[in-house]
């Protein structure tokens, strides 16, 4: 392992830099946190002491470190290592397969969570799994499974546990499913309100602080994996400030992150969304903290009267008359206090009307360069993207179109879905736009996944949502993952580019992102992340100089059995190593299999009868 001060210089690589003025190098050299020079291997070899590390990449393509604009991160870290990740799983069958064997491994009385991050359009079988299906592999251990933000699949154990009976009413804007006796079946579905998903996952146990930090780092190191170095965490539902902020304040504290945070602060109070942010304005100071771990402004929830969902499966619901006074009302605060701030926004009627009041308060207290943006906008309209870029904001798009496209097409057409949202036109509007994916629950945290999307315009099913005239080509997208996210953090001149004064973030690809064929983009991870000059993760080649991925805690956690994101065949792989099957050689030396193919046939594996 690599000490953060040491010095280091890569070498023998193909780095895009995104410098415009350089955008193409062989070789970086990185001291004391920040990119010292690129160029060619003697250039930098020349500017390399003793004491600096010299690594050779083998002509692997390097990048900035990737950025996402918005993410769930601090939520998500307090509870990735309970979850059973179906994110980039190819069938419901291996689906199932693994929610079998973890149930096995849960002890009582711990739930077996898949909470988001896929879509029934990316198995094979193109449909989730029945109740009945769930309650056979799980008789006595409650499974809570989180399609988007649609529905949620409960067993008989899971409703037993939170309390749902044939007494329990529907809340506002959600749906207790019934049999024909009356009796919660299991399934909740938002009608549009999520509010019955959160309440209802809220109620499973949670991890202690120690497992929290533990599963903290490991979600950061999975990250670090996918090649991203930086993530605005956009607050959610049940995320408290300051309470629900302390792991992440701790790991800070200790040096321990391995991924630069700037958060934003999420009203929790429906009706009392303007004295939490007097309340959180008197604690912090606009963009305060330090380079890893700060201050970002308000949002994404600014009034709870402002909350559009992007549950397409459900019609789109009308705002109410009273969002206007209550979003003034707030906005109003925080432009006075020069917070910066974002709001959730999916539908153009929604923005237009926020638009409205962004107007109304600018005349009276200037935005005057104030960072504010809206995040998603799937449907908005070229007038508001116009008046987006008169008043000085951006839009943070994200990949939700990528797990919900199919649902959006049958609701209201092909034709409707071919500009959602409109990225092209914001990029010729020329207001900043950065690349993001909403995880966890919403979109797979696999910043892959986005790119493949924004180059092809398919969603995780296969299905292809967009014209040419929507499309990026892949040094455009890149740069909304890197140069574009960076402003949105109020970083636009510190990071995003490999070039000398910037904060030296970079990842090095397993494959070259410019030279593959689209199918390939979203298995890309990275052979080795750098943050700040220090290395973070190292795979293949560059294992060892990573500092080692601690175990996941508790020692049932899905983790140790599956990771996180599952690339081609990682699934089979995971579960031969929990059966105690080393086929890893065999994988290795094997004959080459095919997606059709599965992974277990070919060895001859039994792993996968439980």
């Amino acid at each position: 392992m690599i000490s953060s001060a040491t010095p280091i210089a890569l070498v023998n690589g193909r780095i895009s830099t995104l410098d415009r003025s350089n955008p193409e190098a062989s070789a970086v050299l990185m001291e004391n946190g920040r990119f010292a020079a690129t160029g060619s291997d003697e250039e930098i070899r020349r500017c390399a002491t003793p004491g600096t590390t010299i690594i050779d990449l083998g002509k692997r393509r390097g990048i900035p470190g990737l950025h996402d604009s918005h993410m769930h991160l601090i939520r998500g870290g307090l509870s990735y290592n309970l979850e059973l990740r179906w994110d980039g799983v190819r069938s419901l069958a291996d689906a199932m397969a693994m929610l079998k064997a973890q149930v096995h491994r849960t002890p009582a009385p711990q739930w077996v969570r898949v909470v988001g991050g896929f879509s029934a359009h990316q198995f094979a079988e193109r449909r989730l799994p029945t109740l009945e299906e769930i309650n056979q592999v799980a008789p006595d251990t409650p499974v809570f499974i989180l399609h988007l933000y649609d529905r949620a699949l409960l067993n008989r154990a899971a409703l037993r546990a939170v309390g749902y009976t044939k007494d329990t009413p529907d809340p506002p804007g959600g749906v207790i499913q019934r049999d024909a006796q009356g009796d919660p079946n299991g399934l909740l579905i938002a009608a549009p309100n999520a509010l019955i998903l959160y309440a209802t996952l809220a109620k499973g146990p949670k991890l202690s602080p120690d497992d929290q930090v533990n599963s903290t780092r490991l979600f950061m190191r999975e990250l670090n994996r996918l090649g991203l170095t930086s993530v605005i965490d956009a607050g959610g539902g049940f995320q408290n400030y300051p309470e629900d902020y302390e792991i992440i304040q701790k790991l800070a504290k200790d040096g321990e992150l391995t991924v630069r945070i700037a958060y934003n602060l999420f009203t929790q109070k429906n009706g009392g969304e303007l004295a939490d942010f007097q309340r959180w304005s008197a604690m912090l100071s606009p963009l305060s903290g330090e380079d890893m771990y700060r201050h970002n402004g308000a949002g994404e929830m600014l009034v709870y009267s402002a909350a559009d969902f992007e549950d397409f499966q459900q019609a789109r619901p009308d705002m109410p008359s009273s969002m206007e006074p209550g979003l003034e009302a707030v906005v109003r605060h925080l432009v006075q206090n020069r917070w910066p701030f974002r709001l959730h926004a999916t539908y153009e009627e929604t923005i237009a009307r926020a638009l409205d009041v962004f107007e109304s308060v600018n005349r009276e207290i200037p935005f005057a360069g104030l960072h504010w943006f809206f995040d998603h906008a799937e449907t908005i309209s070229p007038r508001s993207i116009d008046r987006v870029k008169a008043l000085g904001g951006g839009i943070a798009i994200q990949h939700r179109m990528a797990y919900q496209g199919e649902y959006f097409a049958e609701r209201y057409g092909n034709s409707a879905t071919r500009h959602t949202p409109p990225i092209r036109r914001m990029l010729d509007a020329g207001i900043p736009v950065g690349g993001g994916t909403d995880a966890t629950r919403v979109a797979s945290y696999n910043p892959w996944v986005s790119l493949y999307w924004m180059v092809t315009g398919n969603t995780v099913g296969g299905y292809k949502m967009y014209a040419l005239d929507n499309l990026l080509d892949r040094e455009t997208a890149l740069r909304l993952w890197t140069v574009g996210s960076s402003w949105f953090s109020n970083d636009e001149d510190r990071k995003g580019r490999i070039k000398a004064g910037q904060l030296a973030d970079l990842a090095v690809l397993s494959k070259d992102f410019f030279g593959i064929p689209e199918q390939e983009i979203k298995d890309i991870t990275s052979v080795l992340t750098v943050v700040g000059g220090r290395i973070v993760h190292g795979d293949d080649s560059f294992k060892g100089l990573a500092p080692a991925l601690p175990k996941a805690s508790p020692a049932w956690s899905p983790v140790n059995a599956y990771g996180g994101y599952q690339h081609s065949y990682a699934v089979q792989r995971a579960a031969c190593v929990v059966h105690g099957h080393d086929h890893a050689r065999a994988w290795l030396s094997g004959p080459a299999v095919s997606d059709e193919r599965p992974f277990w046939g070919a060895l001859g594996c039994s792993c996968w009868v439980f």
